[in-house]
């Protein structure tokens, strides 16, 4: 999809504005929300501990409230998990990205990495999978092509309604061929949200045309007004980490 098949709109929808700062407290949370709020985004994802803010100031909004679990390494005990994902829901939370546990994916350990997608699923969502959604972040910088592929199907086969690129932690952000790689290995039921240094209307429009179907960002203000200029020209390779 290019700039000429979409409205603002739809753009705006398709975007997780992103604050995931570690200096970022109720204060700063608040003054970011209330900038956000009516610019149309699918979410603000936010750390969990500013939830409750969030909600609070998204209520009556089209935006929803995203929170992250087991974030940024992934390697939180399965409990753990499913525990944080719970109370945030309580808090306000509709939608929570997960990270995937990595280090039990690279040793073959796929069992485990199912279990523990499963038990956010049903914290999440519940046994009727009625309200919530669930993204996994597989962290593709430490994967290879077909592991991408391969953790994408396991994460979708466990019920992730998203399979999610990166962190913004990790060894590096999206690229156009991992959203590709996810999307082909999910097809059409699961969700790709593309995540990590796409900071510009061409990176984002690059990711969507390979795939994706929600965007994580920081620079979601920054995109939309891109678009609003006429801004879609060639996409810049993200580079290094963070949103």
């Amino acid at each position: 999809m290019t700039s000429d098949a979409m409205d603002r709109e739809t753009l705006a929808a398709m975007i997780d504005q992103t604050l995931l700062k570690p200096n970022v407290g109720r204060i700063g949370g608040a003054e970011w929300i209330e900038r956000n709020r009516d610019a149309g985004f699918a979410t603000l994802c936010v750390s969990p501990f500013l939830v409750p803010v969030a909600a609070r100031l998204l209520e009556g909004s089209c935006t929803k409230v995203c929170a992250v679990v087991g974030f940024p390494l992934g390697y939180a005990l399965t409990e753990t998990k499913a525990e944080e994902a719970r109370r945030l829901v309580e808090l306000g939370a509709v939608e929570i990205d997960m990270v995937m546990n990595v280090g039990a994916f690279l040793d073959g350990e796929t069992d485990l990495v199912a279990r523990d997608i499963e038990a956010v699923a049903r914290a999440v969502c519940g046994a009727t999978r009625a309200e919530g959604v669930l993204k996994v972040i597989l962290e593709t910088g430490h994967l290879t092509p077909e592991q991408i592929g391969q953790a994408a199907q396991l994460a979708a086969k466990s019920c992730a309604d998203y399979v999610k690129t990166s962190t913004g932690f990790g060894p590096r952000g999206a690229s156009v061929e991992d959203v590709r790689i996810m999307h082909d290995a999910v097809g059409a039921e699961v969700g790709v949200k593309a995540a990590g240094s796409i900071r510009d209307l061409p990176t984002a429009l690059a990711m969507i045309a390979a795939g994706a179907s929600r965007i994580g960002t920081s620079s979601g203000l920054e995109i939309l007004a891109a678009f609003d200029r006429g801004e879609a020209g060639a996409a810049g390779a993200p580079e290094g980490s963070g949103y």
